[in-house]
């Protein structure tokens, strides 16, 4: 296992390794930043003696070297706009929206664990019928027309629920602004958590029903149903359980692809999380802030996937094994 566990880590050290030399490319490439720090008024000379100080003068190779030790030290540049590191700035905005991504997760674990399941067990109801085609309704529809619709019906027609912002929020540990502790944070949060989910719930629910139909074909499952077991048993313990595995894989993939469509769901509901604060340091050509960001959201994305292989393989030591081959 823990051969196992090193590869996993070496793999995502080297996609880290990937991921920052792509986002230094970019912030090599778009614009200058000693333009963007000094504006127009300075001389040719001031400006040269700048960069140099700044070492932009230095070869490709020799920045990016930099870049990375800085980046590893946490420091991944200054925002032009916000005047202050860029990490700061994400981490500032970085509860917003891992608060919404656990809501979403979590509406999603709740709906799609007993829909599939029941979808699995009895395919020919109709609730199961009605289910399977609202998956697939889901999944055609956008993101983005499904947060406008929500807003349309439950803020505008109802007054049910607030259409833009966080709320109210408290601060914990002296760093975390969270909307979970009030009633008018928990009020704006259903709205972007629904719109957030509703990509991924349709998905979640045919993979469990799949993988379960499957699971309840075997013959271990027809074995543990002749010894005279309970259904509910047969059921979760039997049938559920060992459809978990596929869930797991596909569920730490979604986790991420869910931080990048925070990017639609936040700017619609004016969320003020980390997809707000890039749309806006793309108005802003704040690239410095862009490739931060770009660089924070790869890095969680791999730590996701690379926290997610190691639980498969705990859990599933067909992998360990099929990985000395």
């Amino acid at each position: 296992m823990l051969a196992f566990i090193i590869r996993r880590v070496t793999q995502a050290l080297i996609v880290m390794f990937v991921i920052s030399f792509i986002g230094f490319a970019i912030k090599h490439s778009l614009g200058d930043p000693v333009r963007e720090m000094v504006g127009v008024s300075v001389s040719v000379q001031e400006r040269e003696a700048l960069r140099e100080e700044l070492g932009l003068n230095d070869p490709y190779l020799v920045q990016w070297v930099r870049f990375v030790k800085n980046a590893a030290q946490g420091d991944l540049g200054r925002s032009f706009f916000y005047r202050k590191p860029a990490m700061e700035v994400i981490l500032d905005k970085a509860p917003a929206t891992l608060e919404l991504v656990f809501c979403s997760s979590l509406l999603i674990l709740l709906i799609s664990t007993p829909v599939g399941v029941y979808a699995a067990y009895r395919p020919n109801s109709p609730i199961s019928r009605f289910f399977m085609g609202f998956s697939v309704v889901g999944v055609s529809i956008p993101v983005f027309l499904t947060a406008i619709l929500l807003i349309y019906v439950f803020a505008v027609e109802l007054h049910w629920l607030p259409s833009y912002g966080r709320g109210e929020t408290v601060e914990l540990f002296g760093f975390w602004d969270t909307g979970l502790l009030t009633l008018d944070g928990l009020k704006h949060l259903i709205l972007p958590s629904i719109a957030l989910s509703s990509i991924m719930l349709p998905l979640f629910i045919r993979l469990i029903r799949a993988e379960m139909k499957e699971v309840l074909e075997t013959e271990y499952v027809k074995f543990a149903r002749a010894k005279g077991l309970r259904e509910r048993r047969v059921l979760m313990v039997h049938g559920f359980k060992n459809t978990l595995l596929p869930v797991i894989t596909v569920g730490g993939v979604q986790i991420g692809i869910m931080i990048a469509y925070t990017i639609l769901t936040e700017t619609v509901f004016q969320w003020q999380g980390m997809g707000f604060m890039f749309i806006e340091a793309v108005e802003r050509s704040d690239t410095a802030l862009l490739v931060a960001y770009m660089v924070f959201v790869g890095a969680l994305f791999v730590v996701v996937n690379t926290v997610v292989d190691i639980i498969y393989g705990l859990v599933n030591p067909m992998v360990r094994v099929a990985g000395r081959k």
